[in-house]
């Protein structure tokens, strides 16, 4: 099932050069016995550059669980191309429902969605608050307001829980303390799982709101129109380079 607001203008077609894939991408997703999706990527962007009518640029270096680069529509508007490694999990499912539910409000907007692909096409933001060089308690309140801009009430949104999240996390602690024999002391693993039991039981259904983690070198600022003085500071909204697998419906203070 596809998603795609926007008007195809063109189906023309063109050669496209194959995809440069960073060594972080490329790892994790062989981790993951994704290889066919490796192999697969170069087509895979030029089917999505014909039915997007785009031209895929650069890849972000920094992207670690997607294949991300520049992309520009035909009407020369800038975009992000994003491929998330595939999983057996609802990580491309929950990002793109996150990014629809936010509608551009305090994250980038979400242009074109294809789940079954693990694809989306996002606006293209500025620089991150990492580039710009921002005082660390200046990125710090940045990130507060970009990520209390999200909260908003998501009834049955179909999105994990905070509870959810927490019996995840216990399950995943739990195996991988084993499963890398043991690698840090008996307390340490008590106290995570202790976390997370709390985060399970502060989960309230009524009181839940959309949320996601934010990132300094992943959150950017919106470009402000020629005639607005809008900075870096006041523009700011969320653009994560990874999965957005902390999407979650979670308790408000």
């Amino acid at each position: 099932m596809s998603w795609c607001p926007i008007r195809l203008l063109s189906t023309e077609t063109h050669l496209t050069p194959a995809p440069t894939v960073p060594d972080i991408v490329r790892n994790n997703a062989i981790q993951l016995g994704a290889e066919a999706w490796l192999d697969q990527l170069p087509s895979l962007v030029a089917e999505l550059e014909r039915e997007w009518s785009m031209t895929v640029g650069r890849p972000y270096t920094d992207a670690t669980e997607a294949f991300v680069a520049k992309a520009t529509l035909k009407d020369g508007s800038r975009g992000v191309l994003k491929l998330l490694i595939p999983r057996d999990d609802e990580a491309a499912r929950n990002e793109i429902t996150f990014l629809r539910l936010a509608d551009g409000d305090g994250c980038a907007r979400l242009l074109a969605a294809d789940v079954e692909r693990d694809a989306m096409l996002l606006e293209r933001l500025g620089s991150s608050l990492f580039e710009v060089g921002l005082p660390l308690a200046q990125r710090l309140e940045i990130l507060c307001v970009a990520a209390q801009r999200l909260w908003r009430p998501a009834p049955d949104c179909g999105l994990p829980t905070g509870a959810e999240r927490g019996r995840w996390l216990v399950e995943f602690i739990t195996s991988t303390w084993e499963k890398l024999d043991r690698p840090c002391t008996e307390r340490a693993l008590t106290y995570a799982l202790t976390c997370a039991e709390r985060r399970i039981a502060a989960h309230d259904d009524e009181r839940a709101v959309l949320a996601t983690a934010t990132f300094t070198s992943a959150t950017r600022s919106r470009p402000a129109p020629a005639t607005s003085s809008s900075t870096p500071t006041d523009s700011s909204r969320s653009l994560s380079s990874t999965s957005a697998s902390s999407c979650a419906a979670t308790p408000s203070n």
